[in-house]
């Protein structure tokens, strides 16, 4: 063999050699890139499972709070939302009534107070509304004095003036709420259903713009309910 040829075999040698070296490095790092993506999936969380963990340890909101102010269901307090205490020193034995309270809670004074008849009717409408799934809940039912004024101040504080307050709530000593003889009931489903089914248990609604607020009256099996007031301030019983 030449001199040439041995320095030309020489050369393919070492390029060879060069080039097997280089796949040999690049398959390394492919395997160890393999393996340290592997380990670190296997230890950290996945985005999903991130967003879990914050949802599982971040802190439960409480539910929505809305103080009574007025009869509940007024364009601002709408009668689904949850019921609240009271504000000021009241409490239940004024007549506050607490969240998810039903017309069968005879330890709350604001139920056990209502006018016996109107409780008795409300229990047996309550029990047909629960054949079609609805549940009555009581937003209002008997209320002190002192409840009365609290709920009519609130009123006038946020309508502006006793007039246009006094369209949703009575003036303390003229609400059938004191003497137990009317009741407001919730939620928007059950006000539904008694509009419906009412007269066949005596009860009746009384203002157009409360349609939440029920009363006893007898004669409605027979004869229908009268007709309604537009608001408390045209009901003859609401008058000084």
């Amino acid at each position: 063999m030449t001199s040439s040829a041995r320095t030309t075999t020489h050369r393919a040698s070492t390029i060879l050699m060069a080039g097997l070296l280089m796949v040999i490095a690049a398959i390394t790092a492919t395997v160890g890139y393999q393996s340290l993506n592997s380990a670190s999936s296997t230890t950290a969380a996945s985005p999903t499972d991130s967003v879990a963990g914050a949802q599982r340890q971040a802190p439960t909101s409480s539910t929505e709070v809305v103080p009574r102010s007025g009869h509940r269901g007024s364009p601002t307090s709408p009668i689904d939302r949850p019921r609240s205490e009271h504000r000021g020193a009241l409490g239940v034995a004024d007549g506050v009534v607490p969240d998810d309270t039903t017309v069968f809670d005879d330890d709350v004074p604001a139920v056990a107070n209502l006018d016996p008849d109107l409780l008795r009717a409300l229990r047996r409408a309550a029990t047909d509304a629960a054949d079609d799934g609805v549940e009555f809940l009581v937003n209002s039912g008997w209320r002190s004095r002192n409840d009365q004024e609290q709920l009519f101040r609130e009123a006038v504080s946020k309508y502006g003036s006793k007039e246009q307050a006094s369209r949703w709530v009575a003036t303390p000593g003229t609400s059938a709420h004191e003497s137990g003889a009317a009741v407001d009931i919730g939620p928007s489903k059950a006000a539904a259903w008694l509009s419906e089914h009412a007269t066949a248990y005596r009860l009746c609604r009384i203002y157009d713009n409360e349609p939440w607020h029920y009363e006893l009256r007898p004669e409605a099996v027979d004869r229908g309910c009268p007709a309604r007031y537009a608001d408390p301030t045209q009901d003859p019983r609401m008058q000084h």
